[in-house]
């Protein structure tokens, strides 16, 4: 592991991760939480995230395909990690677009749905900053692709490993988490 993803773990482990007894959003329960958010607003934090998610992207992701060129995710929780591995590729011949998935489109000006740097037709990079079920980042998609864009990849800060992955690369999307529940906690 990285200097810089170890750092980036540590941060998760101190602010974000916590262990014990908790309902989460989608009613169930778990003994894991993660409010990635912390971590991703903590100037380090989102530093670090941006580090290692253009190396994922730059290593894993654009071999692949290429003609990415956009990234972003549903608000709230996708935004600042959109935002880091935008800035860190701004030095890149062809740095990455970053935009917002709003929930809902707006019911004034222009009425949009997505925000930012995104136009119909562009291969786009989803991002999440937790998966659990793949609700919230299957949402993103659904507005990207009803937009007008492809959806090439999804990049998540943490895959809690508990079925979202799998309803996503169900839909033909490859997920590349940046640490999973394995990982943080050394389980193979």
């Amino acid at each position: 592991m990285s200097n810089a993803k170890s750092e980036l773990l540590q941060i998760l482990l101190d602010k974000s991760i916590k262990t014990g007894h908790f309902i989460l959003a989608s009613g169930k329960e778990s003994d894991l939480y993660c409010d990635c958010r912390i971590t991703a607003l903590d100037a380090r934090g989102a530093n670090l995230i941006g580090q290692v998610g253009w190396q994922m992207v730059q290593e894993e992701i654009l071999p692949q395909f290429p003609e990415a060129c956009s990234i972003g995710g549903m608000t709230m929780g996708a935004d600042p990690i959109s935002l880091a591995i935008g800035m860190y590729s701004a030095s890149a011949e062809k740095p990455l677009c970053v935009f917002t998935v709003r929930k809902e489109a707006k019911d004034h000006g222009r009425g949009k749905r997505i925000e930012g740097n995104f136009a119909a037709g562009q291969q786009v990079i989803v991002v999440d900053d937790v998966i659990t079920t793949g609700g919230s980042t299957l949402k993103a998609i659904d507005a990207i692709e009803a937009e007008g864009g492809k959806v090439v990849a999804a990049l998540v800060l943490v895959d809690r490993q508990e079925g979202g992955r799998e309803a996503i690369e169900s839909r033909g999307i490859p997920v590349f988490p940046m640490f999973t529940r394995a990982s943080i906690f050394g389980d193979k």
